[in-house]
């Protein structure tokens, strides 16, 4: 490990977190390295720094304390370092393991298309988390907002985002439509237009497994009752398709006494509200229209029914099946009507790349928007908290954004660290006094009586409310 990353020595006092055996390691002074972030980050940033420290201190009397480590990247270290990711920045991110951002710019005319999505391949944090909750006082356009509570699990590193995509009319765009026309389409009805721009939409098996292998663990750690696979499979039948395949896989292969499937459970269910069913009874309360289909349909229908009778049967039966993690899935246009009419019915939402990005900005709408949507992204050893809106560059050093994004992405790494009492507190005094009407322009023109703060402002009476 370095002793010095961008030309700054590491604070003292502190120690790096370690990751051994699949597990962190963490001291009670950890070296926790951060980017304040661009635009409305430097606000943001120092505010939630002040209710962090005040956090820890009140939680803890000074026997735990964060040393922050600032490193660089986005305008800032455009402008220090002329690049805007410098590699030492990585570096810390990567030895320090565990980090947190504000939001950043994407650099215009060229070069990493998002320092965001650079962050996430570099150090191969393949979930991205978004916990998405209500909390009393934040004006929603929704009738019951506390309805919803969800997790969402979004792929990080596959689908469209994994960049493979070429400009109509270049060289490489006509290559690969010629090829895709000629060879793969070829004696076929199916054309790719000669003026398209094309891309490539990787979903493997590795990364849906982890994803998915992922949110399970999380929800039997955290009691969630239900896993649901968000996909388009009934039109993106071998990527999207294979996701909710697969992620089925790793639950019954991985997880088989913790969790049932949808249709496990009403197999099970039938049989324990009639235990006289016969198989073929039983298949066709499950498939509606059963009679239409062949006999190769129905005898494999059969097979799936006497399969989960006889496999978990004597573990799951008797209702001991409704003690376990639900593991369903939903059509990706689905889910959004879901999440609005029935959201107290889903738990973790695990999503390939472009859903979950969908998904969860949709959810937070919901609870009050992206000003308090927090987000981590989590690989296997390394972490980076973060900040999930834009940097509304116009409000930049005026203090008056909301900085509830950051503050509770700080409450996920503290749960992350294993502090919860710190976490709580800030969740806490952060709902508080949002419950005061003591709130920054956002929510203030929406809250009848609401007194508009800057952001230091909303800070200070953070801080008090945790006495």
């Amino acid at each position: 490990m370095q002793t010095k990353y961008n030309n700054m020595a590491l604070p003292e006092g502190g120690q790096p977190i370690e990751y051994a055996n699949g597990k962190y390691q963490i001291p009670d002074h950890p070296i926790i390295p951060f980017i304040e972030g661009d635009g409305t980050g430097r606000d943001i940033w120092r505010a939630s720094q002040r209710v962090f420290d005040a956090a820890v201190e009140k939680a803890y009397g000074g026997k735990r304390s964060v040393k922050w480590f600032e490193i660089y990247a986005g305008e800032k270290a455009f402008r220090e370092f002329k690049t805007w990711l410098p590699d030492d920045s990585v570096n810390a991110a990567r030895d320090l393991r565990v980090s947190i951002k504000g939001p950043l710019t994407t650099p215009v005319g060229g070069g990493i298309r998002s320092l965001n999505v650079a962050l996430r391949q570099i150090l191969d944090l393949y979930s991205c988390v978004r916990p998405v909750k209500y909390y009393q006082g934040v004006p929603s356009p929704v009738k019951h907002p506390e309805k919803l509570d969800v997790v969402i699990f979004r792929e990080n590193t596959e689908d469209v985002y994994a960049g493979i995509e070429f400009k109509e009319g270049t060289p490489e765009a006509k290559k690969l439509i010629s090829f895709l026309n000629d060879e793969m389409l070829k004696g076929g009805k199916k054309r790719v237009r000669e003026d398209s721009g094309v891309g490539i939409k990787p979903i493997s098996i590795f990364g849906t497994k982890r994803l998915v292998r992922y949110a399970i663990r999380y929800a039997i750690e955290n009691n969630r009752k239900s896993v649901t696979l968000v996909h388009k499979g009934n039109i993106q039948k071998f990527t999207e398709g294979a996701f909710r395949e697969w992620g089925y896989e790793v639950a019954v292969d991985e997880f088989r006494d913790q969790v049932v499937t949808e249709r496990e459970s009403w197999i099970l269910g039938n049989q324990e509200a009639n235990p006289g069913l016969t198989v073929e009874q039983n298949a066709a309360l499950i498939e509606p229209g059963l009679e239409f289909g062949n006999d190769q349909f129905r005898q494999e229908l059969y097979a799936e029914v006497k399969g989960v009778l006889d496999s978990i049967g004597a573990s799951h039966g008797n209702g001991k099946w409704k003690q376990k993690i639900l593991i369903n899935d939903r059509i990706a246009d689905s889910i959004f009507q879901q999440v609005i009419i029935r959201p107290e019915e889903y738990s973790i939402l695990a999503c390939p790349n472009l859903n979950g990005d969908y998904i969860s900005d949709a959810c937070a709408a919901q609870v009050g928007g992206l000003g308090i949507a927090p987000g981590a992204n989590i690989g296997d050893g390394y972490a980076v908290f973060e900040a999930t809106h834009g940097t509304a560059p116009k409000y930049a050093d005026k203090d008056v954004i909301n900085p509830g994004s950051v503050m509770l992405s700080g409450v996920m790494l503290f749960e992350f660290l294993g502090w919860s009492e710190a976490a709580k507190l800030i969740e806490s005094s952060l709902e508080k006094t949002i419950q005061q009407k003591y709130v920054t322009y956002d929510f203030e023109r929406q809250m009848p009586g609401a007194t508009k703060v800057k952001t230091s402002e909303f800070a200070t009476r953070m801080i008090e409310n945790m006495k």
